[in-house]
């Protein structure tokens, strides 16, 4: 943590005690002019005044910027309050200054602007907190000082630190807390219903001893003859198979659930779908596509959940059409090996032409999972009474637009493409839900 340089300074303003006194100094002046005062008296205080002011001025323009250091993150948490530190050292005078640093805007913030008495030959350390609300690159611009004259009757302004720069990720923490605890667990937590299956599978786990329930499929006669006792084969889920999540990045995404966009709700789930995958050893890719653009060839092991959040947390959704056929072509280019693919978007009915001949070309080589978010207002629009003509006609608009949702998905399904229909609530589980009863029907 370096001192950081001074960026610039303002000339000197009057402070309120200053403008205080020349009032009160015109207000004696008119006193004098109709008598009441005498006149060399009126004009020594506003000779004090003068010097006094200019004295005053001359100490505050002599007066050193405080050295002004910050620690805050490098990395932070998309919602996730943190705290930021200044610490702030006077030269070889006290020094009376107010503080506040330029954070990036928008930003939920506690604890400024502050004031501080800074002595010589000690340092002074504020600390605030902050909440991002956005994802992406941002910088703190530096930190705003209103330096105090000794009479406060002046004050200049300085802004002190060179620009900051941070990087706000998703909220990660999900995925600390998950991996604290089993696959099948932390599965159970992102909300996905799973059967219960034991001992089967595509590649060969372990033997063991017979348990009730265990199919006669599994039972390795030669092993049973010479232990002379029931043994068991247990399998286990297929490993390095490849996911590639296909995530929109158009005009789609911008809509809106619970303060984030439908992007933000997309992007989480599938951190989670593919922490989840790299856990049970499979690879992992991310293909964004519509309005940014970005391509990470799959990965196996832990390690590439830190190069998806690198790849991926300042993606943000644009108002543009996504061509879904041209993602499938520079898809299929890329991803040569067969592979699971999940299309995360909010299908609409006029899309679905271009997205049926994007999911046929992908179809040659690869499973396609299409998962098409839903906004909830729809379903609270449908739950309302109506009592009235405009929600009478709001329900209807609603119903009409789902039944034309409805039909795009089932043509869909029609050409053997499995679709979710699902809220940004309901993502994370849905897109886990059906990544592992993929893998456990082998269908890979």
């Amino acid at each position: 943590m370096n001192p950081v340089p001074v960026r610039g300074r303002a000339l000197p303003r009057p402070a309120p005690a200053l403008v205080a006194a020349l009032v009160a100094w015109g207000v004696a002046g008119a006193i004098a002019s109709l008598g009441g005062l005498p006149p060399l008296a009126w004009q020594a205080a506003g000779a004090a005044l003068a010097l006094l002011a200019l004295v005053d001025v001359a100490l505050l323009w002599r007066m050193p910027v405080p050295d002004v250091s910050r620690r805050v993150p490098e990395a932070l948490a998309l919602g996730v309050e943190r705290e930021v530190r200044l610490e702030l050292e006077p030269g070889a005078r006290t020094v009376r200054v107010d503080v506040h640093d330029l954070h990036p805007g928008g930003w939920e913030v506690e604890g400024l602007p502050r004031r501080l008495l800074l002595r010589p030959g000690t340092v002074s350390g504020i600390g605030y907190r902050v909440r991002p609300d956005a994802r992406g690159r941002f910088a703190f611009d530096g930190v705003h000082l209103r330096l105090h004259s000794p009479l406060r009757l002046w004050h200049r302004r300085c802004l002190a630190g060179s620009a900051q720069p941070v990087r706000v990720f998703p909220d990660f923490a999900p995925l600390s807390k998950l991996a604290l605890v089993s696959a099948e667990r932390a599965s159970r937590m992102m909300g996905a219903h799973i059967r219960r299956r034991r001992g089967e599978g595509t590649d060969f786990h372990q033997m063991r001893e017979y348990r009730v329930g265990d199919s006669l499929r599994q039972i390795d006669w030669k092993a049973t003859s010479r232990a002379r006792k029931l043994i068991s084969r247990e399998y286990q889920d297929e490993q390095n198979q490849q996911l590639v999540l296909v995530l929109d990045t158009g005009r789609r995404m911008l809509a809106r659930d619970h303060g984030l966009a439908h992007f933000d709700h997309a992007l989480d789930a599938c951190l989670l779908v593919a922490w989840l995958a790299l856990r049970r050893g499979d690879a992992v890719g991310l293909l964004a596509t519509g309005g940014e653009r970005r391509w990470v060839p799959p990965r196996r092991g832990m390690a590439a959940i830190d190069e998806l959040l690198r790849a991926s947390y300042d993606l943000q959704p644009g108002p543009v059409a996504t061509d879904y056929l041209a993602a499938a072509t520079g898809l299929a280019l890329r991803q040569r090996r067969r592979g699971l693919l999940m299309l995360v978007t909010n299908l609409r009915d006029e899309d679905i032409e271009d997205v049926l001949a994007a999911v046929r070309m992908l179809q040659r080589r690869h499973l396609v999972v299409v998962a098409s978010l839903r906004e909830r207002v729809l379903d609270e629009v449908l739950g309302q009474d109506v009592s009235d003509l405009a929600g009478a006609v709001r329900a209807g608009a609603t119903a009409r637009y789902l039944a034309e949702r409805a039909a795009a998905h089932d043509t869909l399904r029609r050409h053997r493409v499995s679709v979710l229909d699902v809220t940004p609530e309901q993502l994370p589980g849905a897109l886990v839900e059906r990544y592992l009863a993929i893998k456990r029907e082998g269908l890979l």
